[in-house]
């Protein structure tokens, strides 16, 4: 399941309030910004774990999965673009 990035009554952006380790039971709290990444629905991140196992190549990832290479050159510009925009939106 993905973490959630946006609050379900408001729909306002979330913030990490604590970690925790499992092991010691050691709690961090404060407000930390949500990596960009996780900003990214589920679809998105699977594309980019994805192009990282195949090492960057859009010829790969255009065989696995059974998508033109120019479809998934756009899908890539396409996470891209998302990438941008969250950088300007917290910066």
């Amino acid at each position: 399941m993905k973490l959630p990035s946006t609050c379900p009554s408001c729909n306002s952006k979330l913030k990490v309030k604590s970690l925790s380790c499992e092991t010691c039971g050691t709690t961090v709290d404060g407000s930390y910004e949500m990596p960009i990444l996780a900003l990214l629905n589920e679809k998105k991140q699977d594309f980019i774990l994805e192009f990282i196992k195949s090492s960057g190549s859009l010829k790969e990832m255009s065989k696995h999965l059974k998508l033109s290479y120019p479809t998934v050159r756009n899908l890539l510009d396409e996470i891209i673009n998302d990438i941008k925009e969250i950088e300007t939106k917290i910066k």
